[in-house]
């Protein structure tokens, strides 16, 4: 029996490469050498006319360590014990060494001597809390009524952004690290407009702010950008660049864009996006890229004003719509996560399949999840894809 939304054709090859795999012992039949190879050659430019296959976006994560060592997660204790966090991701790679053929994990301790101190961020100017709750860090609203948004944007028009940002011991750090020849951190990524603005203000109330303040919300959108800029400018300054010479690029992550309809993004998120790419991203090639896990193909209309080079969008925007707005962006995608997470090997297959469908003529697909990549995801799935690019994913067999 197919799968909804599987094509004929496909079944029979989500049939065969499922039944060859369960008679190897859960391992999907690959050449692995070759698939490195072609995959270095295929990830170098996932648009090329020459490149043999498809690549692979997804390499796993530190969440997966869990489920594939057969232990209980402990994300804190994870991330705030390096020891024990090395200990797993060694263990963990030691396993996909001879399934996948490489150590995907970091093994090593970073140098705690060469690390700048930390510099605070758009949150911390708008004075909203990080906080460890459910097994991750949530921000904390930080203005709960319009008067509280209105006084809040009050302090923070007042606020003089490198004297907050910059810690006690910068300069003195900075004069240590530089002679050594360590850069200080540069501000090139940021949790989306839409995103930040209901972390700091609340789901529902940014929406009838918008609706109904508009003046407001304006003057929210506004100082949103107006900070980014400065916080960028002021990092780019301590690391020696001037706006010529600053490198290019910038990335956001902006899960809850959806909430917003087209009008509403146009008029809030839009002009933050338009605002930093105009200033760090001027160039067609320079990098404009969107995370977005989320059910927002209503936006990419409008998105694809802005010329993004690169996204990663929710599984139920599918390849077709994203590459008929944005035809230069390279799209790391469209696997839903949970059927990764749940092992479900013919869904793992019928996605592949469907995607590399929909981007075989045009190409620039880089197949991996549309969002995270979480615990419970295995590295016989991993296996399973290398196969089934090797053997279904290949340009040059076309």
């Amino acid at each position: 029996m197919n799968r909804p939304g599987t094509q004929p054709d496909h079944a029979r090859v989500i049939e065969d490469l499922v039944r060859e795999t369960r008679v190897n012992n859960g391992l999907a039949p690959v050449d692995i050498e070759r698939f490195w190879a072609d995959q270095a050659l295929a990830a170098a430019e996932p648009f090329g006319r020459n490149i043999p296959q498809v690549p692979l976006g997804m390499q796993m994560s530190n969440e997966c360590v869990f489920a594939e060592l057969g232990i209980e997660e402990d994300a804190w204790r994870y991330a705030q014990d390096p020891e024990w966090g090395l200990k797993l991701n060694k263990a963990y790679n030691d396993k996909s060494e001879s399934i996948v053929g490489r150590r995907l994990l970091n093994e090593k301790h970073g140098d705690p001597a060469l690390q700048y101190p930390t510099v605070k961020g758009l949150s911390d100017v708008f004075e909203a809390k990080n906080i460890w709750q459910s097994g991750s860090w949530w921000l904390e609203q930080s203005a709960h009524s319009e008067d509280e948004l209105s006084a809040l944007l009050d302090r923070v028009d007042k606020r003089d952004v490198r004297a907050f940002i910059l810690p006690e011991n910068w300069h003195e750090e900075k004069e240590r690290l530089a002679a050594q020849g360590v850069k200080p951190p540069l501000y090139r990524g940021q949790r989306g407009p839409v995103t930040f603005a209901t972390s700091i203000y609340g789901l529902e109330p940014l929406l009838y702010l918008i609706m109904d303040r508009q003046d407001l919300a304006a003057r929210l959108r506004d100082t949103i950008l107006r900070v980014m800029l400065e916080i960028a400018r002021v990092l780019d300054e301590e690391a020696g660049y001037t706006p010529a010479t600053a490198p290019r690029g910038f990335a956001f992550c902006d899960d809850n864009c959806y909430l917003l309809t087209p009008d509403m993004y146009t008029f809030f998120g839009y002009p933050i996006l338009k605002g930093i790419f105009d200033h760090y991203s001027p160039a067609p090639a320079d990098s404009r890229f969107q995370h977005s896990d989320s059910a927002m193909a209503h936006l990419l209309p409008i998105l694809g004003r802005l010329n993004l080079t690169g996204v990663n969008f929710g599984p139920t925007v599918t390849v077709s719509e994203i590459r008929q707005n944005l035809p230069h962006a390279v799209i790391y995608g469209q696997m839903a996560p949970f059927t990764l997470s749940r092992n479900d090997e013919q869904g793992i297959l019928a996605e592949f399949l469907r995607d590399f469908d929909m981007a075989r003529e045009k190409r620039g697909l880089v197949f991996s999840t549309a969002g995270s990549i979480n615990n419970g995801s295995r590295l016989t799935a991993m296996r399973l894809l290398m196969a089934a690019i090797q053997r279904h994913g290949r340009y040059d067999s076309l």
